[in-house]
């Protein structure tokens, strides 16, 4: 194998490994600091993504439109937490119920207005060379996105008094309220970013993956099981369940087939769960 085929196929690989970081993040750090499992994150990925599709074709440039359906998919998920998640808090059972439904309804809204196939962006049309062999400038920028929002997120979450009222919010309520800390405003405000960075993962994927009302299935279930794989360690076992799984999944489907690829992807996911049941972070000392 040649160097340039070699090295095109990493960054094709490492390029599908930043598409499922940037699809993950959002229930990372929902599920991190709130232990939540947002069953419809999937469906706010959708969200995000037809917000800016219908924000481009209203002629807003698309970087204003990726701002745009984040802000907007963030705004809708802080009312779902004050109408649904908020009430359900501390019965994890009746809130995946809850989150599901919500799923469901988001998808047959999503068919009764856009309908079952639509249009994307489509993608720049240039190029990278790298030898005989070619890889779209638009997969490495996503590499680029992918490095920034994972240490915007970090340093968010470790730099800022929010970061230190989101984490003691979920890890001594009683103790962070009696402080002072607003549990309830940190808590929906929490929900409200992991559903905005979700809006903007649909935002900045439709160029290379069409608005489709099923277009959050796939992502919801590829985010769920990285999350579950990454472990106790939200943030960096996530960067490393995800980046692992979607650059394997990748590597395989570029030699034989997509079915390939997803099937050695759940193999991954299983195989770390048997070896780490409760995550590949168990054992490190980090803590987000």
């Amino acid at each position: 194998m040649e160097w340039d085929q070699l090295l095109t196929g990493v960054l094709s690989s490492v390029a599908s490994g930043s598409v499922l970081l940037i699809a993950t993040l959002g229930l990372a750090v929902v599920f991190g600091l709130m232990g939540v499992v947002n069953l419809a994150h999937g469906e706010f990925i959708m969200f995000g993504a037809y917000a800016a599709l219908t924000a481009v074709r209203a002629g807003v440039p698309f970087p204003l439109a990726v701002a745009l359906a984040a802000l907007a998919a963030a705004a809708f998920g802080a009312l779902v937490e004050w109408l649904i998640v908020r009430r359900l808090h501390g019965r994890p059972f009746d809130t995946l119920l809850a989150m599901w439904g919500l799923s469901l309804a988001l998808y047959q809204s999503a068919v009764l207005l856009f309908g079952t196939v639509t249009p994307g962006i489509g993608m720049p049309a240039s190029n990278v060379r790298i030898g005989d062999y070619t890889i779209s400038s638009y997969l490495l920028f996503l590499i680029v996105v992918a490095a920034v929002l994972i240490a915007a997120v970090y340093a968010l979450l470790t730099r800022t008094n929010y970061g230190l009222m989101a984490r003691a919010a979920i890890q001594d309520p009683a103790t962070a309220a009696a402080m002072g800390v607003r549990t309830v405003r940190i808590n929906n405000l929490t929900f409200a970013l992991g559903c905005g960075l979700a809006g903007l993962a649909g935002a900045i994927l439709v160029p290379a993956v069409p608005a489709t009302p099923s277009m959050g299935f796939a992502f919801g279930i590829k985010a769920f099981l990285a999350v579950v794989v990454a472990g106790p360690v939200t943030l960096a076992g996530t960067i490393a369940a995800g980046g692992i799984l979607g650059s394997a999944a990748s590597a395989v489907a570029s030699v034989w087939s997509t079915v390939a690829g997803d099937v050695v992807f759940f193999v991954i996911t299983l195989v770390a769960l048997r070896a780490w049941p409760q995550g590949i972070s168990e054992r490190w000392r980090l803590k987000l």
